[in-house]
């Protein structure tokens, strides 16, 4: 009986922790538990007096708040000032840039699925739509990458003039200075098209309208700087550049040289207060072609001119290209992707005060400015850009090896292949669903800062899963370089992608789970804050009210990761369906794992966190996969649960599970405390690891529905260039797809009467005529296989050159860099 009452006691306390229930209702339902059982006298009158006393010596302690406070709350205190991370102002400048939106809730361990559920599902307006029909699917129809690429290095002079006219530069800017005023979701539609056409192009027009002087006038310009920039900016009439990385600081953009000395100087004619600028900057795309170029360079003021402050800090100016000192360097060129990049240096450049972006009161403010535009910047270019080439991608593998016969039969037939159309199929799905749900928050008037670095981190990465798993399946066809070459460029670019708006090792490491962990907690943050506060008694009473709701923040959550684990995900709350009620509760049973363990780690590690980035960027990994998870789940829900599409979905899903499983394995195997390694395998993974990846079955299901034209592919690949005039290889081939398919019964045919005998000759347009003449082919029959063996045969086939033609661009490139060298 003794055993029976600590057992219930025990149940009492874990089902209090799984519910999150507060501290004085947990100590009442214990009592009650020792009174009813007390009551019953089948208790051991010792044993209860013991249990009663351990307990009272527990609860009245932590219930009575002076007592706590001084026994627990203040030592705890001492020691957690001592373990507080230093954070820099830089570091305190990006955590108070963003919002926090659904990552909030994966983070907390215990995600309110409504909230996911209840999120619009927004759509263009008639106006944007239209758009993309229009100017966008022209723009897609006259681009020929091989072109640009290859022989003009730059987009022709009618492609610049077509995108000024139709304002593709001022997508951002509000109609009222006579831009598009175009939502992000807009934006990320119109980059996703030009991207499955022409990553250089896209690229292009992405800049003007992302972290730039644009974005930048638009949320801190003055009122004379946004009248007069952003109507010629949505003209095109000035092409902008921003110009912040440079020789020694790149992913440390805090740490740049460049400076400006408060002075005063002639301009103009007139003597007036202004900045000298000095500065050495590369790597900055459109700045070859720039008219206005913004310079990011800390500010100082050694002789008072402004204020008693010397070193303002960092600061954004606008500097005209033709400006005394200002020079524009050569090009660069990113990867055989010949897109405008290039230097700027400048060397005793003056401008007036008036060049500050935001005037004078935004002196020093430039890396909150950055910062917060990058958080919605970086939530919509490359992630649309990387949905537009995966999609691409997806839907020319899958043509192709349906298309590109080996041993008689379609090469996507071969298991080796299906596993890559699989996994291409299921990265086209989850990138379009992650880009799209971090646009629909910027829509929403967030600033994403953490799913906005998930997003950047992981449609690249896919993006180059895919074009790696295009180029295996393409083979030569994707490694020869030419007219007919879709692949190439894209195999050879991808690098940029993962090198821009934060490297990507970088962005794993340190970002995603450095900024989650403070940002998305409910208390860290706070009890940081609390810890600072000057006044003894309320730092004492803030603290002790946030920490004593943290431990049973973290109680609760190793309850339900150790319950959930223990159920398999049964007591979870969770949307109820049949087919993806599995889902959510997997994605609640890893949530509350992430939050305990994320917990643990702050607990043990403090300030050493920073430096663990291994620990740090598994975490980060199992946050982003539960977004991306979220994600998908929130697309199929709104498009009404094709069942079709579940194949995908599931695929997709359950290889984002698999990681977060290796993931949480990796973290727990490699902990640095070696008690706690134990603890945290157990509650986490109570039965051991038992996700799968997904099976064999799956990958043929999900691979054939790239082989055949369907709704679930039209799905798939929405919103890239599939025009049916167009002569774009991709184009061309998805207009075969149907007529190869139309043939493949007449080609069995026509083959299986050759292994019988039946027909005879020695190539291939002999036995189509002994076919015919013996009417196993009609005539009919025979020009559906001659028109296809004809299609086959140009969508096949690769380009080759005159040697001339090859010698004449590296003779060019040698006289180039001659002439630099002397």
């Amino acid at each position: 009986m003794t055993w029976l009452l600590l057992l219930t006691l025990f149940g009492i306390s874990l089902a209090s922790a799984f519910y999150g229930t507060s501290l004085l209702v947990w100590t009442v339902a214990m009592a009650a538990g020792i009174v009813v059982l007390a009551a019953t006298g089948s208790v051991p009158f010792l044993s209860l007096l013991i249990i009663a006393a351990i307990f009272a010596i527990i609860a009245i302690p932590l219930n009575v708040k002076p007592w706590r406070q001084q026994l627990i709350s203040a030592p705890f205190l001492v020691q957690f000032r001592r373990m507080l991370p230093e954070i820099s102002e830089t570091e305190q400048v990006a955590l108070d840039a963003g919002t926090v939106g659904w990552e909030g809730e994966l983070f907390a361990g215990k995600p309110d699925w409504k909230l996911l559920k209840k999120q619009p599902y927004l759509a263009l307006t008639v106006e944007e739509q239209a758009f993309l029909d229009g100017p966008v699917e022209e723009l897609c129809n006259s681009l020929n990458t091989w072109e640009i690429t290859h022989n003009d290095a730059d987009l022709n002079p009618e492609t610049w003039k077509f995108l000024k006219a139709n304002r593709f530069f001022g997508m951002i800017i509000p109609k009222q200075y006579g831009g598009l005023g175009f939502s992000a979701m807009a934006h990320r539609a119109v980059l996703q098209k030009i991207s499955s056409v022409c990553a250089l192009t896209a690229s292009t027009v992405a800049v003007p309208n992302s972290l730039g002087p644009g974005e930048l006038l638009m949320h801190y310009g003055t009122e004379e700087q946004k009248n007069h920039f952003l109507p010629r900016l949505a003209r095109g009439e000035e092409i902008p550049c921003f110009a912040l990385t440079g020789p020694t600081a790149g992913s440390d953009a805090t740490s740049i040289p460049d400076y400006g000395i408060v002075c005063k100087s002639k301009f103009e004619g007139k003597e007036v207060l202004g900045i000298r600028l000095n500065f050495d900057k590369r790597y900055i795309t459109l700045a070859p072609v720039a008219t206005i170029i913004g310079i990011a360079f800390r500010m100082y003021d050694p002789d008072g001119l402004l204020g008693d402050t010397e070193d303002l800090g960092i600061s954004l100016a606008l500097v005209p290209r033709e400006t005394k000192g200002m020079e524009v360097g050569r090009r660069h060129m990113p990867m055989n992707l010949p897109f405008q990049n290039g230097p700027v240096r400048g060397k005793d450049v003056f401008v007036p005060l008036d060049a500050l972006i935001g005037g004078i009161e935004m002196a020093g403010q430039g890396w909150r400015m950055l910062v917060e535009c990058l958080s919605v910047g970086r939530a919509i270019s490359l992630p649309s850009t990387s949905t537009g080439g995966t999609k691409m991608g997806a839907l020319a593998t899958g043509a192709y090896a349906r298309i590109r016969k080996q041993f008689n039969m379609p090469i996507g037939r071969f298991e080796g292949i299906e596993a890559a159309l699989a996994r291409i199929a299921a990265n086209a799905y989850a990138t379009s669903a992650l880009s799209r749900m971090t646009a629909t928050a910027v829509d929403l008037g967030e600033k994403p800062a953490v799913p906005s670095a998930i997003a950047k981190y992981h449609t690249t990465e896919m993006a180059r899963e895919v074009i790696r798993d295009a180029m295996d399946v393409h083979g030569g066809k994707g490694a020869i370089l030419g007219p007919r070459n879709y692949l190439g460029r894209a195999w050879e670019g991808i690098p940029v992608s993962i090198t821009v708006e934060g490297a990507n090792i970088m962005t794993r490491n340190l970002m995603i789970f450095g900024q989650g962990a403070i940002r998305c907690h409910p208390y860290v943050l706070k009890e940081m804050q609390a810890a600072r506060i000057e006044n003894s008694r309320e730092r004492i009473e803030r603290f002790d009210e946030l920490l004593f709701s943290h431990v049973g923040y973290s109680i609760r959550n190793a309850a339900r990761s150790l319950i959930l684990g223990l159920s398999f995900g049964k007591f979870a709350m969770v949307p109820h369906d049949r087919k993806t009620s599995k889902y959510y509760k997997k994605l609640s049973r890893y949530s509350a794992s992430l939050s305990f363990i994320s917990d643990i780690a702050m607990l043990t590690l403090g300030g050493k966190l920073k430096q663990k980035e291994h620990i740090s960027a598994r975490l980060g990994d199992v946050l982003s996969h539960l977004y991306i998870c979220s994600a998908m789940l929130k697309r199929y829900e709104s498009e009404e649960r094709p069942v079709a599409d579940q194949a995908i979905l599931a695929w997709a899903f359950h290889s984002a599970i698999y990681k977060i499983q290796i993931a949480l394995r990796l973290v727990v195997d490699n902990f640095p405390n070696q008690y706690m390694r134990f603890m945290l395998r157990f509650i986490v993974f109570p039965f051991g690891r038992r996700e799968k990846e997904p099976g064999d079955r799956l990958t043929h299901r999900v691979a054939q529905l790239l082989l055949v034209p369907s709704d679930t592919r039209d799905r798939l690949t929405n919103g890239v260039f599939k025009s049916a005039t167009s002569n774009h290889p991709i184009c061309f081939m998805e207009r075969a797809l149907p007529q190869v398919i139309q043939a493949e019964p007449l080609e069995r045919k026509l083959l299986k009467a050759l292994k019988a005998g039946e027909i005879s000759g020695i190539t291939w347009d002999e036995q189509v005529k002994n076919a015919l003449e013996k009417s196993i082919l009609t005539r009919d029959e025979v020009e559906i296989l001659v028109r296809v063996r004809e299609m086959v045969a140009e969508i096949i086939a690769v380009d080759d050159f005159d040697v001339e033609d090859l010698r004449l661009g590296r003779k060019k490139e040698t006289r180039i860099d001659t002439q630099h060298a002397a």
